[in-house]
This record gives structure tokens, C-alpha cells and sequence, in this order.
């Protein structure tokens, strides 16, 4: 099975080689047929501790390096 790939931006850089990235993505309400933006956060690795608040970056999934972190940074989408 294929690995998923993401994109979103960096919310939060505090811990040590672990970004915070915020995904946002567009539905359709099912009774009342509005686009709405659904977000969600997603714990990844960032192994040079190189990403800061507000990049964009691609997260891919990855096998469980901590309780939280499943994903790890693929690369930087350019700054915002």
C-alpha cells in the first residue's frame, strides 16, 4: 500500500526534532452541500530540527517513532 503524502504548515516547532503541521482540507457538507475547511494537526519527525513556525512542508507516513509521531517531513513547499 502506498504511503501518504500531505501538505500543510508548520504550527508549532517547540520540541526537540518534532514539527506541529497543521493539514487543511476542503468537503462538502453532506446536508447542506457548503464547502467547508476541515483541518487537523499531525506530529512529525524533523530530524535537523530545520523547519520554523509558518512553512509550508510535505509530511509522509512513516512507521511509529513515538506514541504521537507516524509521520515524518518530506520536504519544504517554500516559505509562506
Amino acid at each position: 500500500m502506498p504511503k501518504r503524502i500531505l501538505s500543510g504548515k508548520v504550527v508549532s516547532s517547540n520540541a526537540n526534532k518534532t514539527v506541529v503541521v497543521k493539514v487543511t482540507r476542503r468537503v462538502k457538507h453532506k446536508l447542506y452541500k457548503k464547502i467547508i475547511n476541515l483541518s487537523k494537526k499531525y506530529h512529525a519527525h524533523d530530524e535537523k530540527n530545520e523547519f520554523k513556525v509558518g512553512d509550508l512542508v510535505s509530511i509522509i507516513e512513516s512507521k511509529p517513532i513515538s506514541k504521537l509521531k507516524t509521520w515524518s517531513v518530506l520536504s519544504n513547499k517554500g516559505n509562506n
